[in-house]
This record gives C-alpha cells, structure tokens and sequence, in this order.
C-alpha cells in the first residue's frame, strides 16, 4: 500500500485536511448518539464512561493491528504531567456535549464549540503552550477568529423559531 509521500505535494497536503474536516463532520452525531446515550442511562456522566468505554474497545483492536508496540509507560512517567490533561478535556468536551448539544442545536453547539477551539488555538500558538511552536498571533489570524465568532452568533440568535422535536427513537 503506497505510504501518504508518494502522492503528489498538493494531494499530499489535501488529504489531511479532508480527514480533519470528516473527523469535524462526525462530531455534531457523536454529539447526539451520546445525548440520547445519557437520557437512556439516566444521567450524561453515564454516557461519557460508556462513550469512553466504547472508543477504547474501538482503539484496542486497531492496536493489535496494526502491532503497535507497548506504550513508554517509564518515558511517559517522566513527562510533564500537563500532557494527562488531554483526557479530562475529552470527559469535559464529551460532558458538555451530552448536556449542551440538545439544548444549543447541532449547528449552534458545534458553532460554539469552533469558537472556543479558535480561541484556544490562538492562545496556545501565541505562547507555545502544550508543545506547540510559537506563532504569533496576527491581524489576519485574530480576523479569522472574530468571524468564527460572529459566526457563533449568527448560528445561534439568527434563527430564533421555535424547535421541533426530534423523531422519536426506534
């Protein structure tokens, strides 16, 4: 199977970019499939440990696979502990969604949701936080992210109706 290199510079750099928005696209589903998880449960914090639950059953397989050595658990231990925070983001992302997604609306959360990673993303690059190089945050880049913004507030307040309720679950 040819590796990612022996595509051309321009496929190269497209199909990135073509998996990160499909990986986008999935999270308003995700979003929905937990909420309905966490109303079947009784409570949303049900519905992250079985969401959590699930993705590692997901990953484990993949793991063997694709015979992926055993982690570095020692050169791990070793690391700053602010590389562990990435799973108390994903139960407070996944949280947030169970509770928030169904009152927002998909697009109005995953609106919301963009907003606030554009604003995260900014303040990481600026000051080189989490690994990340610095790049400073310019004119153009604080523009992209203020139209992210009132994109938010577009989504949200621009179509004010009333919602209908969702089909009900077979």
């Amino acid at each position: 199977m040819p590796g990612i290199s022996n595509f051309s510079p321009a496929l190269t750099g497209l199909i990135p970019v073509l998996v990160a928005i499909a990986s986008g696209a999935v999270i308003p589903f995700q979003a929905g499939a937990n909420a309905m998880l966490g109303r079947s449960l009784g409570h949303p914090l049900w519905a992250t440990v079985a969401s959590l639950l699930v993705s590692l059953m997901a990953v484990l397989p993949l793991l063997l696979l694709l015979r992926a050595p055993m982690p570095a658990l020692a050169l791990a231990a070793r690391g700053p502990a602010w590389m562990w925070a990435g799973g108390v983001a994903g139960v407070f992302y996944i949280s947030a969604a169970l509770v928030l997604a169904p009152r927002l609306g998909a697009g109005g959360f995953i609106a919301a949701v963009v907003a606030g990673q554009m604003a995260g993303a900014l303040l990481v690059d600026q000051f080189g936080l989490a690994g990340f190089a610095v790049r400073a945050v310019t004119p153009g880049r604080l523009a992209g992210a203020l139209l992210v913004v009132l994109g938010v507030v577009v989504m949200q307040f621009a179509g004010t109706g009333a919602a209908s309720p969702a089909p009900a679950a077979s």
